[in-house]
C-alpha cells in the first residue's frame, strides 16, 4: 500500500551503480535537492560480476552505508520489479541514476526509464563515471574514432570543465522497512583466501582520495617512465576504486589540473585515465565486445587453447619466472601490474595460442579491479584484434621485459623458490648451468618448472599462423 504524502513534497530514488560515493555524484546530489531521498542499491545477479570484484564490492558497500548513516536500502533480484515495487509502496516523484554503457544496463536502463515515465515520474540520468560521454566524441564525418591517439586529442580540446560537485547534505534520508541488509546480498565467499587479501586493501571514498592525494604529491613526477618498472610500486593503483566509483574520473582529472606543474609524467597520467574511457567507448559501440573480435579477421585464427597449458598459466606454474611472478600476485593480492598484465596476456595468446577470451575471464574472476569495458578491451588490444590493437608481431618477450624493467625484485618476491640465482639466470632460469643451480639447491622440474613453451619456436608459430589471416 503507498504510503500517504504531502502532495508537494517531492521524493526521489537515488539508484546507486558504479558511483560509489558521496562527493562528486551528479545523480545523488540531484537527488538531495528534494524534501526526501531514498538511495537503494540493487544486486542484479544477471550483470556479470566476478568472485573477486564481489568482495570488494562487499566492502565498498558497507563503507558507503556507513557514510549515509545506515540509510542504504539493499535490495536483490531483477531491477525492474524492485523498482516497481517500490514505485508501487512510495509516493516517488523523482528517479536519478548515473549512467552504465554495456548494452545489458543499457536495455535495463530503457525498460525502467520507460516504466517510470509511464508513472508520471521525473527522471533522469548523468554522466558519473566517464570524462566525455561516447557520443560527444566523434569524428568530423559523424562516424566514431577507432584509433586512440586522436580520441584523445579530440576529448582533450571538447571536454568542458566540471567542477566537482560537493558532497549532498540530505533534508530527509529515509531507510524503508521492507529493504534487506547488506549480508543477504550474498557478495562473500567465507572460506575464500580473498577474505584475507582485501584487508591490504582501504575499500572506501576516503582511502580514494587519499591514495589520489598521495599519488599527485610524489609518485606522479616519475610515472611516465617509473610506472613500467615492477618493483618501484609506481603507479596510481586507483583502478578498483575507478571502477565501483569510489572516485570519479573527472575528481582524478581536475586533481592532476590544478596541479603547480603539469609536465610529461602527469600528461601520461591524464593519457592513461582518457584510455579507460576509450575502453568505454569502446563497449558502447561495440557493445559485443566481450565475445566477439572487432577484427573479424581473427575469428579464422587456428588456436591450440590447450586447458593443460592454461592451468598451468592461472597457477603461475609455467616456468618463465615474470610470468609466474604476475599470476601469482595476482591470486595473492587480487591486483597485477599493469606492465605485467601486458607480459603474462601477450604469453597466453602468442605463445601458448590460447584463445584471449580464456585470460580475460580468469582476469575478470580474480582481479578486484575487473571492468567489463577496460578488460575485454585491454585483453583485444593485446591479441591484435581490437581498436588501436598492437599489431600481430608484437609479441612481448618475458625475458627481454624482465632485464629491461629490472624486475628481480618482483620475481623473488613471488617465485621465492628460485629466488637465490642472481639476476642473470634469475629471469631465465633454463638456462643456468648446473653447477650455478647446484650451488643454490634448485633442481629445475623439482623446485621449480622448466618452461612450458619454447619462447622463440611459440613465437614463430605464431607469427606464422598470424601471416594465415591477414
Amino acid at each position: 500500500m503507498k504510503k500517504k504524502t504531502n502532495p508537494n513534497k517531492t521524493v526521489a530514488i537515488h539508484w546507486f551503480r558504479q558511483d560509489l560515493r558521496l562527493a562528486d555524484n551528479p545523480a545523488l546530489y540531484q537527488a538531495s535537492q528534494t524534501d526526501k531521498t531514498i538511495a537503494i542499491f540493487i544486486h542484479d545477479e544477471k550483470y556479470p560480476i566476478g568472485v573477486a570484484s564481489k568482495l570488494w564490492l562487499h566492502h565498498s558497500l558497507r563503507s558507503l552505508n556507513k557514510s549515509l548513516d545506515d540509510k542504504l536500502n539493499f535490495y536483490i533480484g531483477n531491477p525492474l520489479e524492485i523498482i516497481k515495487k517500490l514505485v508501487k509502496e512510495n509516493s516517488i516523484t523523482d528517479f536519478y541514476w548515473n549512467r552504465c554503457y554495456d548494452k545489458y544496463s543499457i536495455d535495463r536502463d530503457t525498460q525502467i526509464k520507460q516504466f517510470l515515465q509511464e508513472q508520471k515520474i521525473n527522471v533522469k540520468s548523468f554522466n558519473g563515471s566517464l570524462l566525455i560521454e561516447p557520443w560527444e566524441c566523434k569524428k568530423d564525418d559523424g562516424t566514431h574514432y577507432k584509433v586512440y591517439t586522436p580520441f584523445y586529442k579530440e576529448l582533450i580540446k571538447i571536454r568542458k570543465y566540471r567542477s566537482n560537485i560537493a558532497q549532498p547534505s540530505f533534508n530527509n534520508l529515509e531507510k524503508l522497512n521492507g529493504s534487506s541488509d547488506l549480508d543477504s546480498l550474498k557478495l562473500l565467499e567465507p572460506q575464500h583466501s580473498w577474505q584475507n587479501i582485501i584487508k591490504q586493501w582501504q575499500v572506501s571514498e576516503e582511502s580514494a582520495s587519499k591514495i589520489l592525494e598521495d599519488f599527485l604529491a610524489d609518485k606522479v613526477k616519475t610515472y611516465k617512465t617509473a610506472r613500467d618498472y615492477m618493483s618501484l610500486n609506481a603507479t596510481s593503483a586507483l583502478s578498483p576504486y575507478l571502477h565501483f566509483g569510489e572516485i570519479s574520473p573527472n575528481q582524478i582529472f581536475n586533481a592532476v589540473q590544478s596541479l603547480d606543474t603539469i609536465g610529461n609524467n602527469e600528461e601520461h597520467f591524464i593519457k592513461e585515465l582518457v584510455w579507460r574511457d576509450f575502453s568505454y567507448y569502446q563497449i558502447y559501440y561495440y557493445p559485443e565486445l566481450h565475445n566477439k573480435n572487432i577484427n573479424q579477421k581473427f575469428d579464422n585464427f587456428e588456436w591450440d587453447n590447450n586447458p593443460t597449458i592454461l592451468k598451468k598459466w592461472q597457477q603461475g606454474q609455467t616456468g618463465i619466472p615474470i610470468v609466474d611472478a604476475g599470476m601469482r600476485e595476482l591470486w595473492q593480492t587480487g591486483y597485477m601490474h599493469n606492465r605485467v598484465r601486458m607480459i603474462v596476456a601477450s604469453f597466453l595468446i602468442k605463445n601458448c595460442l590460447i584463445h584471449w577470451k580464456y585470460g580475460e575471464k580468469w582476469f575478470f574472476d580474480t582481479l578486484f579491479d575487473a571492468d567489463f569495458a577496460s578488460n575485454n578491451a585491454n585483453w583485444q588490444w593485446v591479441a591484435g584484434c581490437g581498436l588501436d590493437a598492437a599489431p600481430y608481431f608484437r609479441i612481448f618477450n618475458p625475458v627481454l621485459q624482465s632485464e629491461k624493467f629490472e624486475a628481480y625484485d618482483y620475481i623473488r618476491k613471488y617465485v621465492p623458490e628460485i629466488a637465490k640465482l642472481p639476476n642473470k639466470f634469475l629471469v631465465k632460469p633454463w638456462e643456468a648451468p648446473e653447477n650455478i643451480l647446484n650451488d643454490v639447491n634448485i633442481t629445475l622440474n623439482k623446485d621449480y618448472p622448466k618452461p612450458i613453451i619454447d619462447l622463440k619456436s611459440s613465437r614463430d608459430k605464431a607469427l606464422e599462423l598470424h601471416k594465415k589471416i591477414k
